[in-house]
């Protein structure tokens, strides 16, 4: 948790294990949600200067903040959220469970289980969150080739699957609302500080956010094995 000008922020850190691939997807999927009207927290770029102190003895957070100077991401914290239970999915009305389908089938998200949901609650409006395990292409591009973007949902439990009664019905809905130019509008929203580190010597920073919308826009063109 980190207090900012704007208030506090639950900020996810560029030098945590899984890198800046993870903030990637972060944004972009939340750009993505934004898009089709599905709530995620209020994010802003958070910048951690050198030698920022911790109050913490534990040298193992001293050494990540260390490692996360520069831009992290910042999710506004939302003080009257709760974790999701399964006790909450009273609440998840079909709309809504097709439409979160949706986007995780699009983005590839395989970490929306009954053991791990990553939705939170408040009051009666749920929040959806953690999505640093999206977008699982984005670490291997060398494998990447014109029938990836066609690859059927992950092969795990989706918390949801239970309620979302019609996500053929919002996929003709959903998928009109994204154009090339969509896409590459979401994608601009990624720091240039989150992508570069995921970059080969001498690869061109232009080409690699193309190739995301491309990919996306791939996925929607073909056919969509919904699961």
């Amino acid at each position: 948790m980190v207090e900012t000008g704007a208030g506090q922020y639950f900020v996810k850190l560029r030098g945590a294990a899984q890198g800046t691939a993870a903030l990637v997807a972060e944004v972009l999927v939340a750009e993505l949600a934004d898009r089709i009207g599905l709530p995620v927290p209020e994010r802003r770029v958070v910048i951690f200067e050198p030698g920022l102190e911790s109050n913490d003895r534990n040298d193992e957070l001293a050494d990540l903040l260390a490692a996360s100077r520069g831009e992290n991401l910042g999710f506004k914290f939302l003080p009257a959220a709760r974790p999701f239970v399964k006790e909450d999915l009273g609440l998840v009305t079909p709309d809504f469970a097709a439409q979160v389908r949706w986007l995780d089938w699009l983005v590839m998200n395989p970490d929306r289980s009954p053991a791990n949901p990553n939705l939170m609650v408040e009051g009666k409006r749920l929040w959806l969150i953690d999505h640093g395990a999206a977008l699982p292409f984005q670490h291997d591009w060398d494998a990447v080739t014109a029938e990836s973007p066609l690859r059927p949902p992950p092969k795990v439990p989706h918390l949801l699957a239970g309620i979302a009664a019609d996500v053929a019905g919002w996929d003709e809905l959903l998928t009109p609302l994204f154009t090339p130019d969509s896409l590459a509008e979401s994608v601009a929203a990624i720091p240039d500080s989150f992508l570069l580190p995921l970059l080969a010597a001498g690869a061109d920073l232009a080409a690699r956010r193309k190739a995301y919308g491309d990919f996306l826009w791939r996925r929607l063109s073909g056919p969509h094995a919904l699961g």
